[in-house]
């Protein structure tokens, strides 16, 4: 009894930790570009929700790097 029990709970802590590694966050963004003007991540932007490549994107500024990043 005590070994079936312990099999069960070292397969169910395995279990749970695959489940828990696999899972992403329903709301992950890709990174779709990266621009040195704002105006030019916004055109890219809308161009990829217009063909169908994503739903929705956010240009967002990274001063460390001076770069505008596209995600998707």
């Amino acid at each position: 009894m005590r070994k079936t029990r312990a099999v069960l709970v070292s397969a169910a802590v395995v279990l749970g930790a695959t489940l828990t590694i696999g899972a992403t966050p329903a709301h992950a963004e890709t990174l779709a570009g990266v621009f040195r003007e704002h105006s030019e991540c916004e055109r890219v932007g809308t161009r990829g929700t217009d063909q169908g490549w994503w739903d929705d994107y956010s240009c967002e500024w990274e001063g460390r790097y001076r770069y505008y990043f596209l995600y998707a």
